[in-house]
């Protein structure tokens, strides 16, 4: 099979490019190569490509910067991923577009379906949506995948930056009244490989096994840490509240809980939980810096 992954140089892209290397034919495409808001360069560049499947992991993710370049966030996260889909339906090939947990306003105190109502608070998660909307509309076949909290080996995170400062400091903070969970990037390439190999199609929720806040997330990274002998100033996590912080601009939601029944039920895989997953990437990759 041949594959394109257009933003290739971010965390999930680039986990995605080396766990798919060795069995597929793959392309790749960095910020650098491909200008996701000029629809005649991506059409330039990959119209005379042949591919069967095209992963865009490519957005404009600061939720922040999003409100005030909101014409810049629709660009990237809705026009260029609609140009994307119409070159897909040229070649006759299967599209999987990358999407957020912030299409939705966090109401909800159960996990959310793929048809739970989507009403993003956010420049960035109405953008997102936007992009959601236009790749399903081009074609039945295609395949927008939603992801929460995504960490990996290959782009610094949250988690990373939690063990930084845990380094440096016996002080740290993260919100505690924010629900989600983290996403392992290298877990997502077996789950997308899965999901192709099974054709599923439509909205698709994925993400590791059970639900935290960042505080009790980053309090089990620094727990794991300590586990495996790393030297950390940090033992405990100071909770935080969304209301106090006041270097917020857009709006978050505080619950983004992903139900992947769906994708067990069509692939017969169940994500494991994130605990494990979190000891698994500390284990693998920083114990060894």
């Amino acid at each position: 099979m041949r594959i394109v992954i257009v933003g290739a140089g971010g965390r999930l892209g680039a986990a995605l490019a080396r766990e798919y290397a060795s069995d597929f034919d793959v392309r790749l495409f960095r910020h650098a190569d491909l200008n996701l808001t000029d629809s005649n360069e991506i059409r330039e560049l990959l119209s005379p490509l042949e591919f069967e499947l095209l992963i865009n992991c490519a957005a404009l993710t600061n939720v922040d910067y999003c409100e005030s370049h909101r014409e810049e966030a629709v660009s990237i996260n809705a026009e260029g991923p609609s140009v994307l889909a119409e070159l897909c339906n040229k070649k006759n090939a299967k599209l999987i577009h990358i999407s957020t947990d912030y299409v939705f306003d966090g109401k909800k105190r159960t996990p959310y379906g793929e048809d739970d109502e989507a009403i993003p608070l956010s420049s960035y998660g109405q953008s997102k949506r936007e992009g959601e909307l236009r790749v399903l509309a081009a074609s039945e076949r295609h395949l927008v995948a939603r992801l929460s909290w995504v960490f990996g080996p290959d782009r610094p995170s949250f988690i990373d930056q939690v063990i930084e400062r845990a380094r440096q400091s016996a002080d740290v903070a993260a919100i505690g009244d924010k629900f989600s969970a983290p996403t392992y990037t290298l877990d997502v390439a077996r789950w997308l490989r899965a999901a192709w190999e099974n054709d599923l199609t439509g909205l698709l929720h994925l993400a590791n096994g059970g639900e935290c806040s960042w505080q009790e997330y980053a309090q089990y990274a620094i727990d794991c840490c300590h586990k495996n002998g790393l030297a950390l100033m940090a033992k405990k996590v100071r909770g935080l509240a969304m209301a106090d912080m006041k270097s917020f601009i857009a709006k978050r939601p505080p619950y983004t809980v992903l139900s992947t029944a769906k994708f067990t039920r069509g692939t017969g895989m169940s994500p494991k939980n994130w605990r494990e997953a979190v000891a698994e990437y500390i284990e693998r990759y920083l114990t060894k810096k």
